[in-house]
């Protein structure tokens, strides 16, 4: 079964400095058909205009992924990390026992545009971490890209949940098959571009939420189409 979440019927919050788009319950934006899917708890497609971010604030008993599609995202926390990120990275901090972060854009020029996941952890209380992971855009090339899984396969980040998130980048002449496994759900979130999903046509900010069936990805258009694939428990 497809059910199908379009881009304008998300939250959104637009400030001086950030314009995002909630997929899901978060900050004053409350819709209880939408507060998850599984442990999928936080999809927010956000941009940061130049030199603006997210001061420092805290947070506990969640994996936080940073996923940036253009631009350069500046993260500090009270671990004691500090990186800049760009286009084929992605970070997860452990919120884990507790901690304080801030995003900025590390451009004071150029606009930052990344994606803000939180997955829900099966144990609480771990100690607070952080850690990133490069991706070839070849890898992602007309294939599924693990970047994060819950058991620490080679260049991906660990979750501690049984979750795993794939990337990947089709042209209109591309596609790629995944299997959905028995009693399991996809979350399928369209990034940049425009892509066919058994037949279903999604545009960028569209999602899907899948179960009960197997997935034909296409890449539809004249350009590239990016997309993140949420394998949950």
């Amino acid at each position: 079964m497809l059910t199908v979440r379009r881009a304008g019927e998300r939250g959104h919050t637009a400030l001086a400095w950030l314009d995002s788009y909630h997929t899901f319950s978060f900050g004053e934006y409350r819709d209880p058909r939408y507060s998850g899917f599984r442990s999928l708890r936080v999809l927010n497609d956000d941009r940061i205009a130049p030199a603006g971010g997210f001061g420092a604030h805290g947070h506990r008993d969640m994996d936080i992924l940073s996923y940036v599609l253009s631009g350069a995202l500046t993260h500090r926390d009270s671990t004691g990390e500090r990186h800049v990120l760009g286009p084929n990275e992605v970070q997860l901090m452990t919120a884990g026992s507790g901690v304080i972060h801030s995003e900025f854009n590390a451009s004071e020029r150029d606009e930052v545009h990344f994606l803000q996941i939180w997955i829900e952890p099966a144990v609480a209380d771990l100690p607070p971490a952080y850690d990133q992971v490069t991706c070839a855009p070849s890898e992602k090339r007309g294939a599924l890209r693990l970047i994060a899984g819950p058991n620490g396969a080679a260049g991906a980040l660990t979750l501690h949940q049984d979750a795993r998130i794939y990337a990947s980048v089709l042209d209109g002449a591309e596609g790629v098959n995944y299997d959905l496994q028995a009693g399991r759900g996809v979350w399928l979130h369209c990034a940049t571009g425009q892509l066919s999903i058994n037949g279903l046509s999604l545009a960028a900010g569209d999602a899907v939420a899948v179960t009960d069936e197997s997935l034909l990805i296409k890449g539809e258009g004249r350009g590239e189409s990016e997309f993140l694939l949420f394998d949950l428990a």
